[in-house]
């Protein structure tokens, strides 16, 4: 049975598409992974990806991944697969969603897969009604093939998970494991919401047995009010699943409290409103 704290890439034995079970999205979330070697433009501490490397993704099949997701989803619909791996208060599809095994939007392909998701779910009538997300690390939205393809997304009444972790260029180098701009990034974010409704999604944890500091907490404020008008909310997450990098160790799970505190303080310093998932 698949399981909040288990999401394998390989559950459904498929290349592109796997299943998992969402706790943000309430449900069975279908994934679309465009990097099934692993590889990624981050190295974030906590990430779930086994062997993660450095790196983009090979060529996309494009027919693989479009009649993987349309026989999943036949399976979903019409056979069996909800009855067998489903537990019975998930068994509902919630959203498709580019995630995946490494940052999505550094496929080349990467429109052209959104235009193929549109495509299966209008041969399956749920062209507007099953939300198409992108969950991104919004570092390449200075590409005009990204900004298509998240544009083609809101066509289908689809979404963007932007991830801000933290806010400074320190924390971002240790948790994220890369060189950050605080301008660069305000400037991405900005843009994917003009081009489609975004949220922006945070991992909130501990770090050495330490949580963020009260410095911490109010520069992700002060990074995120000037967009309070721009952004759908923010999806606060604790850690639901062990990491698999070498510093999994130095991570430890913050209680519901602190969770509940800190988005608490942000909603009064930025007015944007915040969702949280332990």
């Amino acid at each position: 049975m698949l399981a909040i704290n288990d999401h394998r890439r390989d559950s459904a034995g498929l290349r592109y598409v796997y299943p998992v079970i969402s706790r943000r999205a309430g449900g069975v979330s279908v994934g679309i992974n465009l990097n099934p070697n692993n590889a990624c433009n981050w190295a974030c501490l906590y990430c779930q990806v086994e062997n993660l490397t450095r790196g983009g993704p090979p060529p996309i099949d494009l027919d693989l991944l479009e009649s993987e997701l349309a026989g999943f989803l036949e399976a979903a619909l019409h056979g069996d697969f909800m009855q067998r791996e489903v537990p019975g208060e998930a068994r509902c599809l919630k959203d498709v969603a580019f995630s995946g095994n490494g940052e999505p939007t550094s496929a080349g392909e990467f429109a052209e897969a959104v235009t193929r998701v549109g495509d299966v779910l209008e041969g399956f009538g749920l062209a507007g009604q099953l939300p198409v997300r992108l969950i991104t690390n919004g570092s390449l939205l200075h590409r005009a093939d990204v900004r298509r393809g998240i544009r083609q997304l809101a066509e289908l009444g689809g979404e963007v998970w932007f991830k801000i972790d933290r806010a400074t260029a320190a924390e971002v180098a240790e948790i994220n494991g890369v060189p950050w701009s605080a301008e660069r990034t305000v400037g991405n974010l900005a843009a994917c919401a003009e081009l489609a409704p975004t949220w922006v999604q945070t991992c909130w944890f501990a770090l050495d047995g330490a949580a963020p500091s009260a410095e911490s907490q109010a520069a992700y404020c002060q990074l995120l009010r000037p967009l309070a008008g721009q952004l759908a909310g923010i999806h606060l997450y604790g850690l639901a699943r062990p990491s698999l990098q070498p510093a999994a160790p130095r991570l430890s799970a913050l209680p519901l409290a602190d969770l509940n505190d800190f988005a608490a303080y942000v909603e009064k310093e930025t007015g944007i409103r915040v969702h949280v998932s332990p």
